[in-house]
């Protein structure tokens, strides 16, 4: 594109803290009508190259240009930031939702005393119609659904005239028609010029959404690509500095599971009070098998009702053939199971506790609070836990909340692991993380199935459930509507049983 088309331009960017380089000399450019993917694994850079952007963080060399400006800019607070037409939307809603979709669009924008609430609406409305979001101007944004509350903060963004909007993982808590919504409103604004730099896990995202992608390694530029132009296998190498075989070669490392071989867990009839239907479900020792459907389909809620995590309200449970009764966590750990929940923030962290403390939390509990590990043990365990699962933190005694969502997930993976379960439920494990950690986590799981450790595995994305699963329940409403292995383990079968397979268990 010619050199008009430029609105952002970034060039040598240089970022230091403490003994850490986090950017070395990046170069970034966003041009009008764009949607430019940021891309790398966690610590790559992304957060910092945004932050200085937002003048959060001050560079420490380098140039910023922002089109309609003839001279670099010093961008040295958010409103600043603001100032030159460069607008954030974060993962996390900003917005206040007990005041309206219009009071959010205009707060803190002129003196609140003296507003006009009934022109504030009718402008708002306007701008609601003319990016077909669905809400109107009056109603609580706290009634709204998370996806229309991301495009609300995005209409706040656009009628403060912005011509860089920067996206930071805005569809990681959407469903499959909300993130179409969104993209649907990013498009609209592309058509109208403004440029968008859209930071996300999410590789089909990017490749159905985005025109380029610039990706960081290390605090260093990789290099600027046009989508059309990368498949997703170089794009992957990009990421990690190296041939991306690991995950190509995943689904070879699959065992076969010989039909004779024990169950470690059996059900009949498995319900909860969140209302799955009754189930049937056994798994075999060492096998890798998944639950998979759309969002809502009760995934989540039969393996929670296996580690009975919900209240559990019938059915028969056996592990290694003998009968047993499930009714809590407690006693689905002293029979071997272990959970690692879809929530990581809010089921599975202890965010005020350190990397040590989180990590001995289930051993704990198994041999009760009266007999508590020592402080010298627990060290010498967080140490090797740390060692072996490559968790980067700057020590032990760290608070789990200044870790990385991947490294968050490595903490509680290591917790169970150090329980020894014979059978490890693992939901949404890889989600929010970056794709060098998701290798490792798939690696390990096909690892803990060689050593005989029964998994199961859930993730929203159908090519990593066939990456490591050997067999997939698939879901819909609730209920099981089919069960997958071998010569029938594809994406295509996968959905058209989602979409209309014959119910297992009516």
């Amino acid at each position: 594109m010619e050199v008009h088309d430029i609105v952002l331009s970034m060039r040598g960017i240089y970022k230091e803290f403490p003994g850490v380089k986090a950017l070395q000399n990046v170069d970034f450019t966003l041009r009008e009508a764009e949607i430019h993917a940021l891309m790398g694994e966690n610590g790559a850079g992304k957060s910092t190259l945004v932050k200085v952007l937002t003048g959060v963080h001050i560079k420490d060399g380098g140039e910023i240009r922002i089109a309609g400006h003839d001279e670099p800019v010093n961008i040295r607070s958010p409103q600043d930031a603001q100032n030159l037409g460069i607008s954030t939307v974060y993962q996390e809603i900003t917005l206040c939702p007990n005041l309206s979709v219009a009071e959010n669009m205009y707060i803190g924008r002129g003196n609140y005393k003296f507003v006009n609430r009934k022109e504030q609406e009718k402008k708002a409305a306007r701008l609601l119609n003319q990016l077909k979001i669905p809400a109107k101007a009056g109603q609580q944004l706290g009634t709204c659904s998370l996806a229309v509350q991301q495009m609300v903060a995005i209409a706040r963004a656009v009628d403060m005239d912005c011509k860089v909007l920067i996206l930071d993982e805005p569809t990681s808590s959407l469903d499959e028609h909300e993130v179409e919504l969104l993209f649907s409103l990013m498009r609209d604004l592309k058509s109208q010029g403004v440029g968008i730099i859209f930071i996300t896990h999410f590789l089909e995202q990017v490749y159905e959404v985005c025109d380029k992608i610039t990706v960081l390694r290390n605090g260093e530029l990789v290099g600027e690509y046009t989508v059309s132009e990368l498949p997703r296998v170089k794009l992957i190498s990009a990421m990690l500095g190296k041939d991306a075989e690991d995950m190509t070669n995943l689904k070879n490392q699959k065992r076969t599971i010989p039909e004779n071989t024990e169950s470690v867990y059996e059900a009949e009839g498995l319900s909860s009070t969140e209302g799955v239907r009754p189930f049937d479900f056994s798994i075999k020792k060492g096998e890798v098998n998944g639950f998979t459907g759309l969002l809502g389909s009760g995934r989540s809620e039969s393996v929670r009702a296996i580690f009975a995590a919900d209240r559990v309200t019938g059915g028969k449970v056996k592990v290694k053939g003998k009968s047993v009764k499930i009714t809590s966590p407690k006693e689905a750990m002293k029979n071997g199971i272990g959970y690692l929940p879809e929530d990581r923030k809010g089921d599975g962290i202890i965010q005020d506790l350190s990397v040590r403390e989180n990590l001995i939390l289930a051993m704990q509990v198994l041999k009760g609070f009266f007999k508590p590990i020592s402080r010298s043990e627990s060290e010498k365990i967080a140490d090797e836990c740390i060692k072996m699962l490559e968790i980067k933190t700057a020590s032990k005694e760290t608070p789990i909340r200044s870790l990385s969502g991947g490294n968050q997930q490595k903490v509680i993976l290591a917790r169970w692991l150090l329980t020894h379960p014979q059978y490890l439920i693992l939901d949404e494990p890889t989600r929010g993380i970056d794709v060098g950690t998701k290798i490792e986590i798939q690696k390990q799981v096909l690892k803990l199935a060689e050593q005989g450790v029964s998994v199961t595995f859930i993730s929203s994305e159908i090519p990593e459930m066939l990456s490591v699963c050997q067999r997939l329940i698939v879901m819909r409403d609730r209920k099981i509507v089919g069960e997958l292995k071998s010569q029938d383990l594809s994406q295509d079968i996968i959905m058209q049983t989602i979409a209309g397979g014959k119910a297992k268990n009516d």
